[in-house]
């Protein structure tokens, strides 16, 4: 059975109207996995990133950007490992106390540093997007994929030209088994 929410692409940018900001692309109405490749193949591969950010689940696409960010940055500092594990420890059992956490360090650290968007994306995940005691705004339905995104692409960004190419690809390869159950055991370990 298919982690995908959407019949088609199309169907993500209307659940999603912010994903028209984030992804160059048109939307069509092919399946979403179809897309997606489709993009990876295109001129901006960038775009297919972007894509997975808004058609996955929110608790896969947090545990994915956890996965690419081992890739793209392998020796992250103490800070980044920290906010990077907190967003793991939150897709793996997705608790609120590991949320707020998650959230906290997010906007405790450095808004340059991909961990720090990918802790953003897990706080973001639900419940509400201000720090305790802070008011009850709950988080826009797009914020935890396009914080993703940003995490993503900043580290991308890090790589140098040579590399690009394949790390995007790794990333992208983390991400293809999630799009169904096969590869979705990978989320709850």
């Amino acid at each position: 059975m298919s982690r995908i929410r959407f019949a088609t692409a199309r169907d993500v940018f209307v659940a999603f109207p912010a994903a028209r900001d984030d992804i160059g692309a048109e939307p069509t109405d092919e399946p979403p996995l179809a897309f997606l490749l489709s993009l990876a193949a295109g001129e901006t591969p960038e775009d297919a990133l972007g894509f997975f950010a808004y058609v996955l689940p929110r608790r896969e696409v947090v545990w994915w950007a956890c996965q690419c960010m081992r890739v793209l940055l392998p020796s992250p500092a103490a800070e980044d490992q920290a906010a990077l594990c907190a967003a793991e420890d939150w897709a793996r059992e997705p608790e609120e106390h590991r949320r707020r956490l998650a959230l906290r360090l997010g906007i405790d650290g450095d808004r340059r540093s991909p961990t720090s968007w990918v802790a953003l994306a897990a706080g973001w995940s639900g419940g509400y997007a201000a720090p305790a005691g802070h008011g009850s705004v709950a988080p826009e339905p797009h914020m935890t994929a396009r914080a993703i995104r940003v995490a993503v692409l900043t580290a991308l960004a890090r790589v140098g030209a040579r590399e690009r190419a394949a790390r995007l690809k790794a990333c992208l390869d983390i991400g293809l088994p999630l799009l169904d159950n096969r590869g979705g055991a990978q989320t709850a370990s």
